[in-house]
């Protein structure tokens, strides 16, 4: 695997890649409307799929090997790059603060609370590609312990097994033909049902395990409906908004070199970002339609329940910077990160914020001109102001 780590484009600043995870974000939507690709399209800029071009693999969306790519998805790859492999900037933050986790069991055994896991066994992940972040397991192993904390128990009450997997669906072959846009990568795969998303579902149908971690609503929801588990704790029940960062928030980051050279390019992926997080806040529906062609929900009205309350605008709020920092430090903790570094720092609010300048002008110039009209429109050859 490691021989295809740098298999990338050269490097042409007149093309823009991005790359999202399959999760609630305003890169998900658009990927369908097109409206970022359009801003890049008025500055002469080609904007495409990472993975619309053979050469690019699957490696930069988690490891950013790339120059001229926009990342929008989950938190722990983004904060394994910054702090270990090169610097990133931070270009704001997408939170769903109801999904922070779920432990699942077999529907019929005589488990129904935490308290009854006491000596069983609870699995864990362990993704045996080397190249990229264990991004799953370090949720599972978050969500287990604070699972564990909450009934008044530790890791030392149950018995973690350990689940090595090869983790390797990224170098198949016909994972690595072009496709234009990531939906197509769902026509290849039944992600719903692919199993390869849920590594111990079946060694906790089969007893191997007693219990395994899986996220609130999403991937939940799929696996009741199967008749077969049943989840016995939620942290999304709970009140106390810091439960709730399971690889999210998602994040949107660019490299250094981006930011620097090239912010125009930043600018023209925020200001995508904002107008399609505005239609989407405004037709919630109409948006589940889209992500659930792509998310874990269970079908379009689940998928609606999940956004209803989201905010797809991205932002740099206080309490997504906040649980951002809570995952970096779970991640520093547990040595899953090796450098720390400053959260604030990170952000760079410079390009939301200048994104959303050039939408309200460019919104206020197209109502002037509408409405009051120009010499031009109103047919007269020659205006005398005062």
């Amino acid at each position: 695997m490691t021989e295809n780590v740098s298999s990338t484009v050269p490097l042409d600043w007149s093309e823009v890649y991005y790359t999202n995870c399959p999760l609630v974000s305003a890169s998900n939507v658009d990927q369908e409307l097109g409206w970022t690709r359009e801003e890049f399209k008025k500055i002469g800029v080609q904007y495409a799929f990472l993975r619309s071009r053979r050469e690019n693999n699957w490696y930069p969306h988690y490891i950013h090997n790339l120059d001229n790519l926009i990342r929008f998805g989950g938190l722990f790859p983004p904060v394994h790059v910054h702090a270990d492999l090169r610097r990133t900037v931070l270009l704001g933050a997408t939170h769903a603060p109801h999904e922070g986790g779920c432990m699942l069991v077999r529907a019929r055994d005589d488990i129904y609370r935490m308290t009854d896991l006491r000596g069983k066994k609870i699995g864990l992940t362990k993704s045996l590609n080397t190249i990229k972040n264990d991004w799953w397991r370090i949720q599972e192993e978050q969500g287990i312990e604070l699972m564990l904390r909450m009934n008044g128990m530790t890791r030392d009450d149950v018995e973690i097994v350990e689940f090595p997997y090869p983790d390797d669906w990224y170098d198949k072959p016909e994972m690595l033909d072009p496709m234009d846009n990531p939906s197509e990568l769902w026509l290849k795969r039944d992600h719903k049902h692919d199993l390869a998303f849920r590594p111990l579902e079946t060694s906790l149908e089969n007893g191997t395990v007693d219990a395994i971690y899986t996220q609130s609503k999403p991937f939940q929801h799929l696996q009741e409906e199967t008749g077969k588990f049943k989840a016995i704790e939620d942290l999304s029940r709970y009140p106390d908004w810091t439960l709730q960062v399971a690889n999210i928030p998602a994040v949107i980051t660019c490299t250094t070199e981006m930011a620097e050279q090239h912010p125009e390019l930043v600018v023209a992926f925020m200001k995508g970002m904002i107008k399609v997080g505005r239609w989407a806040n405004d037709n919630k529906r109409a948006a589940a339609v889209i992500l659930n062609r792509q998310t874990f929900y269970a079908d379009v009205d689940d998928t609606y329940e999940g956004i209803k309350h989201i905010d797809m605008v991205p932002n740099f709020s206080p309490k997504n910077m906040a649980s951002v920092e809570i995952g970096k430090d779970f991640m520093l903790s547990h040595g899953y990160i090796k450098n720390d570094f400053d959260v604030s720092e990170w952000a760079a609010p410079e390009f939301l914020e200048q994104a959303a300048k050039q939408l309200l002008e460019e919104e206020w110039a197209r109502l002037t001109l509408e409405k009051v009209g120009t010499a031009e429109t109103l047919g007269i050859e020659h205006v005398r102001v005062g």
